[in-house]
């Protein structure tokens, strides 16, 4: 694959992860520069692997044809490099993580009182140090994961530093990067989960 075709490739894989949305965040989540992306969204664009919707809200979308496309080229990347056992292996350490990280969201969230769930109005320090301890434990295992990953598949570097970026902002007080930005530990989180799903050729239960 010629280094266009590959650019397009990982454009088109990042855009199926990542979701609807513009060319700084696919750039952003490829670990690409904005130049390279464009004109390979522009390439999807013209062989209907992709849509654009132009506005102040538009941006770019996977198309099912896409979608089939990127199955063919997950699986012939993965085959290539002999890294199905890898991915699977890192995929079963990852779901005991996922559980772990879907419970810290939902205890940074909510929280207990009495016998009532109730939202968490942050005025505990002790309580959220304790879910912000939960999270950091949560990461540096991930870490060890993704380092395996990144291993044999070199994307999944990616996610290594764009979930450092943002446990290092949560833990500086920015908390809204732990749920509720764009570029959350979480949704950052989600879009490694669907990155796993696609490689290993699974659908989410």
């Amino acid at each position: 694959m010629d280094p266009s075709s590959d650019r397009a490739a990982r454009v088109l894989h990042t855009l199926r992860c990542v979701g609807f949305t513009n060319a700084r965040r696919i750039a952003a989540a490829a670990g690409l520069p904005v130049g390279d992306v464009m004109p390979a969204l522009s390439d999807l664009v013209e062989r209907g692997l992709v849509t654009e919707e132009f506005g102040p809200f538009g941006g770019w979308g996977i198309t099912d044809r896409g979608r089939a496309r990127d199955d063919e080229w997950l699986a012939s990347e993965v085959d290539a490099v002999g890294a199905r056992e890898v991915v699977r292996d890192c995929y079963e350490a990852f779901l005991p993580l996922n559980t772990e990280l879907l419970a810290a969201c939902s205890a940074w969230q909510m929280r207990t009182v009495g016998d009532a769930a109730v939202p968490n109005d942050h005025r505990d320090p002790d309580y959220d140090a304790r879910v912000l301890d939960r999270l950091s434990r949560i990461d540096e295992s991930a870490q060890s994961v993704l380092t395996s990953l990144a291993a044999v598949l070199s994307r999944f570097a990616t996610y290594q530093g764009r979930l450092t970026t943002a446990l290092e902002r949560v833990m500086a007080g920015d908390h809204s990067y732990f749920t509720d930005q764009v570029d959350s530990y979480h949704t950052i989180w989600f879009q490694l989960h669907e990155d796993l799903l696609t490689t290993l050729g699974m659908g989410r239960n």
